[in-house]
């Protein structure tokens, strides 16, 4: 009712603001600030903020000279070489994984006539935050979601219900028009890719190829270093389609497969699709704070919108179920998170530079670019420093990049044909073998370290 309710609070800051934001009002001063119940609960808090800020992802990708982004291209990002290399670290996992489990990559337009997406039923519900043009009297639109597309994939084949379930993949690029206000770094922009799915099966097959994609998830999920995930399902809003009946076998369905793993999960009514119920997945990071990530959502409306038919085993046309499925989601927002998990130093798989060799003097260039080339032989993504500087500043210069590992070459290095490793941390790991230290490498990387 009053600030003097406020016995714990501090101001955060101030900033200056037009009075009903009109430039010809007087200027005010915006006072930001926060309350907790005690005195604890705000120092963790304000602790929480200013790690926050330290991990934030847009000063250390500058930092670390991984991408950018500019006014000519609003919410789109421009990857640099390195921030590339770890995109490109995730797609080739991902693409691994997929394929390992059962699933077709596919790839659909980026640019789709407008009746599509009528027909799907996004041009009515989803038209203000998509990109139109126009060609030859014809209206198109940039895709913000590939699903339709995928249901055309489908649809230009006869299925049995021999050939179900069917799992498509895409690292399908979308584009939604976002408010320039809600844009916020690899967090939030208009432009991304998505490790995107749809399964087509049967009604039968829900319960069985949600427990396959909740231990795929989980287990990539491991891989990155997340451990800690919250499971949400969503329940049948009052407004949907199918009846109850129908919901009642999908929400059993998705509860079994959670169930099957003895996963724990709250339940939101209300909260599912008016297509179907869903399951999110919830990361929590090195800080405690908590991203919703995965998704897979129970869908019997689009099949039905869009005419997909599989015939079953009494010859009748049936509509599949189909499941959309995302494990990291945008996968530029995921790096967001990783960047921030791991403030800047990525696991070595994933590190866009995973070995730096520096050396001492100018003798030992020759052996530098030896080493170089095994490592390249090798498939380590590398770097040299040859410039004339002392060691000790080339060694600093390099861990502020968060490389995990530096090879210090000098004299002895050279004659005794070994390496000086030293880990990002500052470690001292000692001189050994080249073979020994690609060994090390190689079963770091395997165990996704």
């Amino acid at each position: 009712p009053n600030t003097s309710f406020l016995k714990v609070f501090r101001l955060m800051r101030v900033s200056g603001a037009y009075w009903r934001g009109d430039s010809r009002n007087e200027m005010l001063q915006r006072v930001y600030g926060t309350a907790f119940l005690n005195v604890s609960d705000l120092n963790n808090y304000v602790r929480l903020i200013e790690e926050s800020e330290k991990r934030d992802h847009r000063r250390i990708g500058k930092k670390l000279g991984l991408f950018h982004w500019q006014d000519e291209a609003p919410g789109m990002v421009f990857w640099h070489p390195s921030g590339w290399a770890i995109w490109q670290s995730i797609e080739s996992y991902m693409r691994a994984i997929l394929t390992k489990n059962g699933y077709q990559e596919v790839k659909t337009p980026q640019l789709v006539s407008k009746s599509l997406w009528v027909q799907s039923g996004h041009w009515d519900n989803y038209s203000e935050h998509m990109f139109v043009t126009e060609s030859e009297k014809r209206d198109y639109a940039i895709k913000p979601m590939n699903c339709p597309g995928h249901v055309q994939i489908f649809n230009a084949n006869i299925h049995s219900y021999r050939d179900l379930p069917l799992r498509l993949s895409e690292f399908g690029s979308c584009h939604r028009n976002e408010p320039s206000g809600a844009l916020h770094g690899l967090m939030r922009v208009r432009s991304f890719v998505q490790d995107d799915a749809h399964i087509f099966c049967t009604e039968e097959q829900i319960s069985s190829e949600v427990i396959a994609f909740n231990r795929l998830l989980l287990s990539v999920y491991r891989d990155f270093g997340f451990t800690d995930v919250t499971i949400k399902l969503s329940l049948r809003p009052d407004k949907k389609i199918g009846d109850d009946a129908v919901w009642d076998h999908a929400e059993d369905a998705l509860r079994s497969a959670l169930e099957e793993d003895s996963l724990s999960w709250d339940e939101l009514p209300g909260e599912g699709a008016f297509y179907g119920p869903k399951i999110e997945f919830h990361v929590k990071d090195a800080i405690g704070r908590s991203w919703q990530c995965g998704t897979l959502q129970l869908d019997f409306f689009l099949p039905m919108r869009l005419d997909a038919e599989y015939v079953a085993e009494n010859n009748r046309r049936l509509h599949p179920v189909m499941l959309h499925r995302a494990v990291l989601g945008s996968i530029e927002r995921f790096i967001g998170i990783l960047i921030e998990h791991y403030a800047g130093a990525l696991p070595l798989w994933v590190s866009p530079v995973q070995v730096c060799i520096l050396t001492i003097t100018q003798r030992c260039e020759a052996y530098a670019n030896e080493v170089a080339s095994l490592l390249d032989e090798a498939g380590i993504r590398f770097k040299k420093d040859l410039r004339n500087e002392t060691v000790g500043y080339k060694i600093r210069e390099q861990t502020l990049l968060k490389i995990p590992y530096l090879l210090i070459l000098g004299d002895k290095e050279c004659k005794d044909r070994v390496v000086s490793v030293r880990f990002r941390s500052g470690e001292d790991l000692g001189c050994m073998g080249l073979s020994d230290f690609l060994n090390r490498l190689k079963l770091e990387i395997e165990a996704h370290q």
